[in-house]
């Protein structure tokens, strides 16, 4: 039998009445044998029932649940590849996506029929079943405390585990292939970083349609026999009293869960003592949010990662957190880094260049898309598009994104170094900078302003502000106030919506 790649069946062997798994909303809980028995039941139903195999696509457009942890284990278990859907996207969306990715088979969540009810795709596709009656036969086998065996099918570390697409804010949705080797590596990358054991717990409550949900700590977890909480969704109250109330050891966000927790109620009634740290990606955590944790207690570790590599590509150890502030830290274990200027040469120290990484947590490549592929991936290298610069004592530093670079009076200009200045005025609360088209000088800054509650600031104080600790051409020329900005499904800026507006 084929267990190399079965990482629950593992753990079934190994710790068969510890717990695995806990969904908050029910309060039930899964040992690793009882979820693995789940696994081993389910791929006899989709192999042998519905005829799936090897290669074969699932969709699921749902919300956290635990039939999308026992899908996973069923992927383990037979080389098939599960596809969570971005259920925040429109109807046409979902559709581009179901017809790019060709599934098999198709899981809906109830509440999001809306979403495909007049989709060309779905409809084509031969099975398609209501997320509901793959939960009516998890919970009927689950009550009945069966064991089952199965007969794993064989594949290589190279067959496709998941099939991730990018938020494409930009462009259309680009589909990354996951293979069961990068999932090995990337988990072993976390845990030699994060010191996962078994005794650890967390909460899971990013949307399953991001890497970050999946691989920053879920399936190092799985790999390595510690308990997940899994919650539907993020709520800045219900997961503040959760940490407290289930012990969580380590937990992973992004900036903007972070600052929503520490603007809540339940904020300062809590005291998180268990909580050894907290891992921020998907951007840089301000200063000031950073400092806010750390006054109760907790530390932050921040990280760099991407849905095509890794994603746990660097981590800052937490003890750094405010001495290398704005780092990212250095590059996870099994890992080659290169910081190339335009011509490919590697730059110098606190030089800015392209971050390039090679290793076994790189993607073979996007689905179906040999053009994007060869054009990312060049000898070996993957093409992150981060502009990034690397000091003194190897601490990563993330300019900016390439293609948020803009240039004006032929002066090249980053946004993100802007950004953070302007994170620092006392009056600000948010702020994005985009390249707009200027007449005299080819491009300009524009400046997206959310300032704090009750708070006044004027065009002419931003840009008096700015004078003296910023070059005249990097001061933006433009201001715009706003309520908030616009962010995307992963909780990143928005840039392509700040580009579409007029005002």
């Amino acid at each position: 039998m084929n267990k190399q790649f079965d990482w629950i069946d593992k753990w079934a062997q190994y710790q068969p009445d510890a717990t695995a798994i806990t969904v908050f909303e029910t309060g039930c809980s899964y040992t690793w044998k009882q979820l693995n028995a789940l696994g081993n039941f389910i791929a006899a139903q989709l192999t042998n029932d519905l005829g799936l195999k090897i290669g074969d696509r699932i969709v699921v457009l749902a919300e956290n649940c635990i039939e999308y942890i026992v899908l996973f284990s069923v992927c383990q278990k037979t080389g098939i590849v599960l596809v969570p859907l971005n259920y925040r996207l429109t109807g046409p969306e979902i559709d581009f996506l179901i017809g790019d990715c060709n599934p098999a088979l198709i899981f809906v969540e109830e509440k999001f029929n809306e979403k495909i009810q007049n989709s060309y795709h779905y409809h084509q596709c031969t099975h398609k079943l209501p997320l509901s009656y793959l939960g009516l036969m998890v919970e009927s086998f689950h009550q009945s405390g069966e064991s089952f065996d199965y007969q794993n099918i064989g594949f290589t570390e190279e067959q496709a585990l998941f099939l991730i697409y990018t938020s494409g804010t930009t462009a259309f949705p680009k589909g990354s292939v996951y293979t069961h080797k990068m999932l090995f590596w990337n988990s072993i990358n976390t845990e030699l970083r994060l010191d996962i054991t078994s005794k650890d717990k967390s909460i899971n409550c990013a949307p399953p349609f991001h890497t970050g949900s999946w691989n920053v700590l879920e399936t190092p977890f799985l790999h390595h026999g510690a308990h997940t909480l899994i919650m539907k969704s993020f709520d800045p109250d219900v997961v503040l009293q959760a940490l407290e109330d289930e012990e969580i050891s380590i937990f992973w966000a992004v900036p903007t869960m972070l600052k929503m927790m520490v603007d809540s109620p339940v904020f300062d009634k809590v005291k998180l003592q268990n909580l050894r740290y907290i891992i921020v990606g998907g951007e840089a955590m301000p200063i000031p949010l950073i400092e806010k944790w750390h006054e109760k207690g907790i530390l932050i570790r921040q990280g760099y990662g991407l849905t095509e590599v890794g994603p746990n590509v660097t981590s800052l150890n937490h003890q750094d957190a405010i001495r290398k502030q704005g780092s990212i830290g250095t590059p996870n274990f099994y890992y080659e880094t290169n910081i190339v200027d335009e011509q490919g040469k590697t730059v110098g120290v606190d030089e800015v260049g392209e971050f390039l990484l090679k290793g076994p947590n790189v993607t073979p490549g996007y689905w179906n898309n040999a053009k994007a592929t060869s054009e990312t991936i060049v000898d070996g290298w993957f093409h992150t598009g981060d502009l990034v610069r690397c000091d003194a004592e190897g601490y990563i530093y993330v300019v900016d994104r390439l293609k948020n670079m803009y240039i004006s009076g032929a002066e090249n200009v980053y946004p993100a170094e802007v950004e953070f200045l302007l994170r620092k005025h006392p009056a600000i609360d948010a702020v994005a900078i985009i390249g707009v088209p200027d007449e005299k000088w080819g491009e300009a800054g524009k400046a997206f302003i959310v300032l704090k509650k009750g708070v006044e600031l004027t065009e002419m104080e931003l840009k008096n502000y700015c004078a003296d600790k910023l070059a005249k051409y990097k001061i933006p020329r433009h201001i715009c106030f706003l309520t908030e900005i616009p962010k995307n499904d992963a909780g990143k800026i928005d840039r392509k919506k700040l580009k579409e507006m007029k005002s």
